[in-house]
């Protein structure tokens, strides 16, 4: 898409908007599309663009945001990258080129590797952003190369967190916002713990404006979410069902959980892009519905019209018997009874519901997966490794009850 066109698809749906102010924008297209200045993919604006927009908010036409995400095309940025080329704002993305097909038209993406900050500063120079959404930073070290990098260029910077941070064991079984950071089990979380409060402490000491973005377990078309699978994900498990063999489910299967669909949770996250509210705040972004693993499991079998062999093993054995990270991502998350309050979205972002019930996005994800066979990715050795605990722990079982 050239630039003249990428601005043609934004001025069309402004222009219906402008014929009462008026304004025809695509009038102004040649002096409002940007110029690929150097071949590294930096972008100068023309200076008339400033002006156009100063007339379009007198006139009260809805004005575009110019965003930047850094990833754009995972389980959680695709459906935000979507539902915001979807509203019509400038859209960019900063990562490898993954998944570019699937983009909508009107996305641009710029090629580069974001962990090189020098190549990185290239490709952004010059460039301003309304926001800048991090859906890739792990580390301290990530976002301090943030900061250093879009300082002064951004007027807001989302940072995508995790729930996982929050206090674990939980001392009350609702979460909210202020509910303690503190998870003593994962590597993970506690990075993620870390990012915030560098960030935060930027916030406070040099007015970084950042807002934290708490995702739970989000899934997507391509993934059943589940609790126990393998490094391949979770078609091995759909796999076992299909072959009618058992299936491990932690614990024994009641505990709440709080499964939400990427295409809500992009519903609150765009909510916050712009948002002069979500400076300087934190909020996890989630469904209201709570169900149990047993129920996930067995929404799964249902969409497969076959019964459900289930084996409960307990999470703090599956753990010490595995080489996975089990203490981590159930211990220290999927095993606990999670209940959101989403509240302070809510507030944010009044327009916020989640609308995909569990079993029906379970049964979109079942089916999709049975559509694609290019989705269907074995893992040999988890299916062993299962066989083998399970066989070893029903064994334990008829031992122990002799």
């Amino acid at each position: 898409m050239s630039d003249a066109d990428e601005f043609a698809f934004f001025a069309g749906d402004l222009n219906k908007q402008s014929m009462i102010a008026g304004i025809t924008i695509a009038s102004h297209l040649p002096e409002m599309c940007h110029e690929r200045g150097n071949i590294s993919g930096g972008f100068r604006e023309s200076n008339h663009i400033e002006s156009l927009h100063k007339d379009m908010r007198k006139r009260g036409i809805p004005m575009p945001l110019k965003v930047l995400l850094i990833g754009g095309t995972g389980t959680i940025s695709m459906a935000i990258t979507r539902r915001l080329a979807a509203q019509r704002h400038q859209v960019f993305l900063f990562n490898r080129g993954s998944r570019t097909a699937e983009l909508p038209e009107n996305v641009i993406t710029l090629r580069g590797d974001i962990s090189n900050e020098a190549e990185a500063a290239a490709i952004l120079n010059g460039m301003q952003f309304d926001a800048v959404g991090e859906f890739i930073g792990f580390t301290t070290e990530q976002v301090q190369r943030d900061v250093r990098l879009f300082s002064g260029k951004t007027r807001q910077y989302l940072y995508i967190s995790s729930a996982s941070a929050y206090q674990k064991p939980l001392s009350e079984s609702v979460i909210t916002e202020s509910t303690p950071l503190c998870n003593p089990y994962w590597q993970y979380s506690r990075d993620k713990i870390a990012c915030e409060a560098y960030l935060m402490q930027q916030y406070r000491e040099s007015g970084f404006p950042v807002t934290i973005v708490r995702p739970s377990h989000t899934y997507d078309e391509r993934s059943v979410p589940l609790g126990v699978h393998g490094r391949n994900g979770s078609w091995q498990v759909v796999q076992r069902i299909l072959e009618g063999k058992p299936v491990i489910i932690h614990g024994d299967g009641t505990s709440l959980w709080t499964i939400t669909h990427n295409s809500d949770f992009a519903k609150g996250y765009c909510g916050l892009v712009g948002n002069i509210h979500a400076i300087g705040q934190a909020y996890h972004i989630t469904s209201d519905e709570r169900v149990t693993w047993n129920q996930i499991y067995q929404c799964i079998a249902d969409t497969l019209n076959l019964p459900l062999k289930a084996c409960h093993i307990p999470s703090d054995f599956l753990a010490a018997i595995s080489d996975y990270d089990f203490e981590g991502s159930l211990i220290g998350d999927k095993a606990s009874t999670v209940i959101f309050d989403n509240t302070k979205i809510k507030r944010a972002v009044p327009e916020y519901r989640a609308d995909i019930r569990a079993d029906q996005g379970i049964r979109q994800t079942v089916q999709h997966l049975l559509a694609h066979p290019e989705l269907q990715k074995t893992d040999p050795e988890f299916d062993a490794w299962c066989d083998r605990v399970i066989t070893a722990f029903e064994a334990l079982k008829g031992e122990l009850a002799l």
